[in-house]
Parts: C-alpha cells; structure tokens; sequence
C-alpha cells in the first residue's frame, strides 16, 4: 500500500486526501496539509515511484487509480479529494471508476486531456547528478544548476533526494518508460457526479477553454475557478489563496 503521511484527527468530516503530481511527495503539502487538518484528519500519500512509496514497473493511470482506492479503503472508503497535476489526473480516474469514494473532488491545475509537455529534460537532469559526489543536499543543488535553471525547481527536486544513501526517491526508469502515459489521459467511460472544482493559475495553459465539453463530459457538476498570480504550481505560489479556494469548497452547501 502506498505510503502516507497523516494531519490532524478524526472529525465527523471525511478525511481530504491531497494528491501531489510528478516529482512530488507527500512532504511537498505539508504546510497546506497541517492548516487543513485544524478541522478534520488530512491525509497526504507519496504516489507509486515516488517518496517512500513502493517503485513498480508500471506508472499508469489506472495503476494510480487503484493505488489511491487502496488506501482509501484502508482509511474508511470515502474521502474529499484533492490532486495536483499528475495527482489530479490520477484522482479524476478514481472518482470515474470509484465515484462511491470521493464525496468532492478538487483538480488542481490539469484537465482530462493528453499534453505535450515531456517532463525527459528533467529525468535527464537528475540523472546528470554524479550522486557519488553528494554528502549535503546544497551538493545536489549545484550539479542540478548546470541543467535546470530555475531555482525553485532545484530545490524541489532535491525535496526527493535521499543524501545519506546517494539515490532519488523517485523511480526514474518507470517515470521514464511511462511519460507518455502520464502526459496523457486514459480512455474511460463514466460520469463523477459529485460536486467538483477545476481550480487552476491564472497564468497557467494547462486548463483552456476548449478544454471545458471534454470536462463536462465526465463531471456532470463541475465548477472552475483561476488563482490569480499563479501558474502551474499554484498551490506552492500561491499557498494562502489555494488554501482559502479549498476551504471555500469544502464548505460549500450543496
């Protein structure tokens, strides 16, 4: 089952399941996670190949799927859901084939549609990291420089870096095989009925309008709403706002 870190204690709410994306983790989520749980038990899992979860060979959707209704019949068999990214594809296929398990759905900054975006440069980049020079993650860090520009993703990368035993949590070899699954959105049939927001960035072109009938057409109550001054990882850029749009949500009196 996967691995998974608990907030807060068992309320007459469900327990909110947050679903981090590619190269995430659970630790990702912590400060959101730990504000949430002031009202009812959060519960953050590390995605197959990812954190201190298991490494499989297969990175699917319907793998994640599966994966995620594990463990959320461990729990109790219904919870809120949350997911971001890869997350949040991974959490559309359960409420598709599962709905009896998801009360609510948050997606957070993905739509139910193949991209084109390969994420290899990144894989490559970590993979260019000689591990056996690494004794502090600030080791890490530079060698990442050399190839990935951006500050932020540097250190989020290294989130996942394991300094005392030389190695990546992540499994790149799968990630590797499979992004072409992850970048695209399995053919599956069914309706979520429940309440579900579409909360992206603003500055994000990950959830266009086009995008809207294909989303309709699986979420028959679907809402959208855009954090302003927030891309892609609107939740990291925009921690407050994402946290108060959640809030908003689960509160929300249908």
């Amino acid at each position: 089952m996967l691995h998974y870190l608990t907030h807060g204690t068992d309320t007459t709410k469900p327990p909110l399941m947050i679903v981090h994306g590619l190269f995430g983790s659970a630790r990702n989520w912590n400060v959101i996670a730990k504000r949430m749980s002031e009202t009812r038990t959060v519960i953050a899992p590390d995605m197959r190949n990812h954190g201190n979860s298991f490494h499989a060979d297969s990175h699917s959707y319907t793998d994640m799927a599966a994966d995620l209704s594990e463990l959320i019949d461990a729990l109790g068999g219904t919870v809120d859901l949350v997911g971001h990214s890869m997350g949040g594809k991974a959490a559309m296929v359960l409420a598709l084939s599962n709905p009896s398990q998801v009360a609510r759905l948050l997606v957070a900054d993905i739509a139910p549609v193949a991209y084109t975006h390969s994420q290899q440069q990144f894989i490559d980049a970590m993979r260019a990291v000689n591990l056996s020079q690494v004794t502090r993650r600030a080791d890490a860090v530079a060698q990442l420089a050399q190839h990935v520009e951006d500050k932020t993703l540097q250190s989020f990368f290294t989130q996942s870096l394991d300094v005392k035993n030389q190695r990546w949590h992540y499994n790149l070899d799968a990630l590797e095989r499979d992004m072409a699954k992850i970048l695209s959105f399995p053919e599956i049939k069914g309706t979520y009925e429940g309440l579900t927001l579409f909360l992206s960035g603003a500055n994000s072109d990950y959830v266009l309008p086009e995008h809207r009938d294909k989303i309709r057409t699986h979420f028959s109550n679907a809402k959208f709403a855009k954090i302003q001054d927030a891309g892609h990882w609107l939740h990291a850029e925009q921690p407050r706002a994402f946290e108060a749009s959640l809030r908003a949500f689960l509160d929300y009196k249908v």
